[in-house]
């Protein structure tokens, strides 16, 4: 007995020593807290998206405070939480630009088939690693739902094979874009009223042959474009929505696409649904 407690005893004192050191070390060394963090990461809506471009919102709120990081950078939030964080920091509001997420991709059932009997994880990035793609377009929509599973509002459904996103309901954080393994989802501003869906860049007579609605890269919606918003650049058309004008609820280039994979629709995001929307 009497040598175990000569072996206890000093550890015991060591460990009571150390910690108290340590004590003391955390309460010297301790680097204070901006008080305006905490107050700042209240008015954020916790998505921790990284649509502001920091490490959650915790980074957003340390940038916030210490930084001078603008106020608008947060998309889910939208202009409600731009507003807070203008009053609350004593600086000028400045409006977001409302973001919602479009799917490059409308090859679902009626317009293309399975290249393979995929019998995996039903995952769009495991069907990405091991087969490439399960469709004939290797550039379309896998359909096994990784970015409705991340959406956390739900705004995502698989629906005839494919994502299809309800702009409604979708706040813009962007981790369906991050989450798609064919980089097929994109966010646009809410105001835009055309959308390209269609991610193929292979010739268009490949094209053709995976998917009846895929972009053949013929050029028209190019030629009639005034505002030379839409180039097709890869065999891809692709739009330019910093030139892209107001063209009314049928688009000149949506009406002259050959193959109808550019479409016109209502983009209207969470933060617009009950507003008068307004073009750019």
């Amino acid at each position: 007995m009497e040598a175990i407690l000569t072996a206890v005893i000093p550890v015991t004192v060591i460990g009571l020593i150390c910690a108290a050191v340590l004590v003391a070390a955390s309460k010297i060394m301790a680097v204070k807290e901006n008080e305006k963090i905490p107050q700042i990461r209240e008015k954020l809506p916790g998505a921790n998206c990284g649509a502001c471009g920091y490490a959650g919102c915790d980074g957003y709120a340390k940038a916030l405070a210490e930084e001078g990081a603008p106020v608008n950078l947060c998309v889910p939030g939208g202009d409600t939480v731009a507003k807070e964080l203008s009053e609350l920091l004593g600086v000028e509001f400045q409006d977001v630009v409302e973001q919602v997420a479009v799917v490059h991709c409308s090859g679902d059932c009626n317009y293309t088939d399975d290249s393979v009997d995929y019998q995996g994880i039903k995952s769009c990035a495991a069907a990405k690693q091991i087969y490439g793609s399960k469709g004939k377009c290797s550039y379309g929509c896998l359909g096994m739902g990784d970015c409705a599973n991340a959406c956390p509002s739900k705004a995502i459904c698989i629906e005839n094979s494919i994502a299809r996103i309800n702009t409604k309901v979708c706040t813009g954080c962007g981790i369906c874009t991050k989450t798609c393994p064919n980089e097929l989802i994109e966010l646009v501003p809410d105001v835009e009223r055309v959308v390209v869906t269609c991610n193929n860049r292979d010739k268009g007579a490949l094209t053709r042959k995976a998917c009846s609605n895929g972009c053949i890269g013929c050029k028209k919606c190019e030629k009639v474009c005034t505002a030379s918003a839409i180039k097709v650049v890869d065999n891809l058309a692709r739009i330019d929505y910093t030139k892209c004008p107001d063209c009314g609820d049928f688009g000149v280039c949506a009406r002259e696409c050959t193959t109808g994979c550019i479409v016109t629709a209502d983009l209207s995001g969470i933060h617009r649904v009950k507003q008068p929307v307004e073009k750019k």
